[in-house]
């Protein structure tokens, strides 16, 4: 332990606040209205916790849970939800058929998790549409917070 004052034991982290996420929901929504669907939509934080939740009328009940699956997978993976199949194809098929087994776990598109200035922030969930509606609708969100940065 003679080296722990060189090496910082506690890293600073960065919160959305109500405001973002409700940006985040907007944008979505927006784009699910552009695109003529009916979404589901959930922003978790990194440790998957629901920060924000929006069901558009009419969209499909099993959304719900997709879109906060979606939203969990992406902040827990780091990467969109769409590209982890791929990632994984390399692995036993044991470790792509374990994971997708638990609870909060897809490799459906429609999850982005989300950055700022490099720190994974959270996830963003859509679920309503068709897969690529989805991801559309997912990435319009997390524009939110590429245009929030670029803004400061």
């Amino acid at each position: 332990m003679s080296d722990t004052n060189s090496k910082a034991l506690v890293q600073p982290a960065f919160a959305f606040t109500e405001t973002a996420a409700l940006g985040l929901l907007q944008a979505a929504v927006d784009k699910a209205g552009a695109l003529g669907i009916k979404a589901t939509i959930a922003v978790v934080d990194p440790s998957g916790r629901l920060l924000a939740f929006l069901k558009m009328a009419g969209s499909f009940l099993v959304s719900s849970e997709l879109a906060q699956k979606k939203a969990t997978t992406a902040a827990g993976m780091g990467v969109d939800t769409v590209k982890l199949e791929n990632i994984l194809g390399s692995a036993p098929s044991r470790v792509l058929e374990g994971l997708t087994k638990a609870g909060d776990f897809t490799v459906i598109g429609g999850g982005v998790p989300l950055y700022w200035d490099g720190v994974l922030v959270g996830g963003v969930g859509v679920s309503g549409g068709s897969e690529d509606e989805d991801i559309e609708c997912a990435q319009a969100a997390a524009q939110v917070v590429n245009l929030a940065r670029a803004s400061q």
